[in-house]
């Protein structure tokens, strides 16, 4: 089963468009799907280098509370 692909148009580095055929021509296979690998790892990657709302809370909140003991660690 195809998914369903939207065309767009964009500009890059031809060095880095180069690498990418480079790839795609080593490892047998089209351009299009080694763009759209990248595309999904960079965010894939991005969205997962940021912590959830409430992890963070959850954190702070730990910081706060023990905000004491660390004080006397870092003697």
């Amino acid at each position: 089963m195809n998914a369903v692909r939207q065309k767009f148009s964009s500009q890059a580095d031809p060095r880095l468009l180069g690498e990418l055929r480079a790839i795609a021509r080593e490892e047998g296979r089209q351009f299009q799907a080694v763009l759209e690998q990248a595309l999904r790892e960079f965010v894939e990657r991005k969205r997962d280098a940021t912590p959830r709302a409430e992890v963070m809370a959850h954190f702070q909140a730990s910081v706060e509370k023990n905000r004491r003991l660390g004080e006397l660690l870092a003697r």
